[in-house]
């Protein structure tokens, strides 16, 4: 087993000798405020038995989870997904991987819409050459916890005396992000956990020690530096082979990176909203600040949102071909839609998980170009200080409950600028590099993506102190079962009259019909009688 322990400042200057001590074969970290990510890779035969037949079905597997709580990311930690649980998933030898979703449901939760892989995944497209080799299955689920994977973990992967690896799992419950990834070529699976700020919202109080002999643990305390070229990040600080050095190494490196921030002078945040009342077509609702909607570098940038919906709503792709209506939205295009978008089909016949969107953004310097603009019903236009993009949606029917309404959480969509690097970078050497994202492999191989921060509270925050969720709960409409007995009786006495009224129009029908024959043949026996009494003389 391997380990990575990485702490990232955000001063410089708060690193000290006294928050770091080595001692033989273990390192203490003592009151140190910082971003944390640990990483352990992992080969199959340290896996349990459940956990290694899962990974033998596949060619690759790529579980991204994300908390509904807002945090402040710090480079290299700065790329994001929806709040929820993403697995991108490709088969082994054309496996059936039949049991990667009762593994899923057994260790995140035990409702998920999920029967296997060819039936609830969504195939994801591929429009650049640089990701052929991405996954070719989507799933996502809204995952407001870790509490069922905490307790796996304990259970399959910590003895009842190890408190040390009780508590690390403990601590899962508090991650800003985890990712776990395995592939058929290193056999391995790597998991990633990422911590905003230490759990009880001050600073980390840590004890990293050394077990095993073919054990490996590397710990780093760094902080971000200038780098001499914009295509690239620069971490300087310490390392610590654990139960090797006997003090800590001074370290400063740099590599090309594909997830920047924003720049310092960029201070753009994003909300989402729906309008209300949401009915049958909720619009969501993306709001920014007008006046700092600038591109992040001066190579040509577009801004972008990816959007991962649940079955009940869907994406009519129809809608978004006309160009007026596209600017009266503020839309620039609709790149992609992949997914669920039947446009008649109710949500419990839905076999998938949902759909996923890639939608361009127009910009207050895209919109001032068009002279009809200022024509267009964009809630934009009425408000200078507000930039507000509209994205109609459509609700599939729902089962009925008591009451006429349902909640519906729908989590929020990122936002990201997406611009072309230059012709010789190269971001294959990242050692903090996260792919297989869902909207990634819709982009080139020299792509950065700058990503917007979400502000679903008023002004900044840090972590535990942040106002609102990443996560959007509608009440949308339904069958309101108190009120079914009109619909049951209506839909009785509708088809007894139907009924009966062609009945009677059947009978109706074969009475006028039989008339003209009753009087052709009386008017014929008649006729032959008189011919005959005629003959006799009469």
């Amino acid at each position: 087993m391997k380990q990575r322990i990485t702490y990232l400042l955000r001063e410089p200057d708060e690193l000290r000798t006294e928050h770091l001590e080595v001692t033989g074969k273990s390192l203490i970290i003592n009151n140190l405020k910082a971003a944390k990510e640990h990483r352990l890779t992992l080969s199959l035969s340290e896996l349990p038995n459940e956990v290694s037949e899962v990974l033998r079905q596949c060619h690759e597997l790529h579980i991204r989870w994300a908390s509904q709580d807002p945090y402040t990311s710090i480079p290299p930690f700065v790329s994001r997904v929806s709040p929820g649980l993403h697995a991108f998933f490709t088969p082994r030898n054309n496996s059936k991987a039949d049991s990667l979703c009762p593994w899923l449901k057994k260790i995140f939760h035990p409702e998920f819409k999920c029967e296997s892989p060819r039936e609830t995944f969504i195939s994801l497209p591929i429009l650049s050459e640089r990701f052929s080799m991405s996954s070719a299955l989507q799933y996502h689920q809204l995952l407001p916890t870790l509490s069922r994977l905490v307790s796996y973990i304990k259970s399959e992967f910590c003895s009842r005396h190890d408190s040390t690896c009780q508590e690390h799992a403990s601590r899962l419950l508090s991650a800003s992000y985890i990712d776990m990834d395995y592939n058929a070529i290193s056999h391995a699976l790597v998991i990633n956990a990422l911590w905003n700020e230490a759990p009880d919202g001050s600073s980390w109080h840590d004890r990293i020690e050394r077990t095993r002999d073919d054990e490996t643990i590397e710990v780093g305390i760094l902080s971000n530096e200038t780098p001499e070229e914009p295509e690239e990040l620069k971490l300087g600080g310490f390392l610590v082979v654990v139960g090797d050095d006997d003090t800590p190494k001074a370290t400063r490196f740099s590599f090309p990176s594909r997830h920047y921030p924003l720049p310092l002078s960029i201070s753009t945040t994003y909300r989402t909203t729906f309008k209300r009342p949401t009915g049958l077509h909720p619009v969501m609702q993306l709001t920014l600040p007008r006046a700092s909607l600038q591109p992040p570098s001066k190579a040509r940038c577009s801004l972008h949102t990816y959007l991962t919906l649940p079955s009940a709503l869907f994406i009519d792709k129809y809608a978004f071909s006309d160009a007026l209506t596209l600017r009266s939205l503020n839309l620039a295009a609709l790149r992609t839609v992949y997914g669920e978008t039947d446009l008649e089909a109710p949500d419990w016949v839905i076999p998938k998980f949902g759909s996923a969107a890639l939608f361009e953004l127009a910009t207050p310097s895209l919109a001032s170009q068009s002279t009809s603009l200022s024509t267009t019903r964009g809630t934009a236009v009425k408000d200078t200080d507000i930039w507000t993009v509209e994205i109609p949606l459509h609700l599939r029917y729902l089962p009925p409950t008591s009451g006429g309404y349902t909640p519906l959480a729908v989590p929020w969509p990122v936002v990201f600028w997406a611009c072309t690097a230059d012709e010789g970078t190269r971001m294959v050497v990242n050692p903090f590099d996260r792919v297989n994202l869902g909207y990634d492999g819709l982009f080139g191989d020299r792509t950065m993506f700058y990503h917007v921060p979400p502000s679903p509270g008023n002004g900044t925050w840090t972590g535990r102190e942040a106002e609102g969720r990443l996560v959007e709960t509608l009440q949308v409409p339904v069958l309101d079962l108190r009120q079914a007995w009109y619909v049951e009786w209506g839909t009785v006495v509708a088809v007894v009259v139907g009924t009966a009224w062609v009945c009677w129009k059947l009978w109706r029908g074969g009475r006028m019909g039989e008339g003209p024959r009753l009087r052709e043949g009386r008017g014929g026996r008649g006729s032959s009688a008189h011919k005959s009494l005629a003959l006799h003389g009469f």
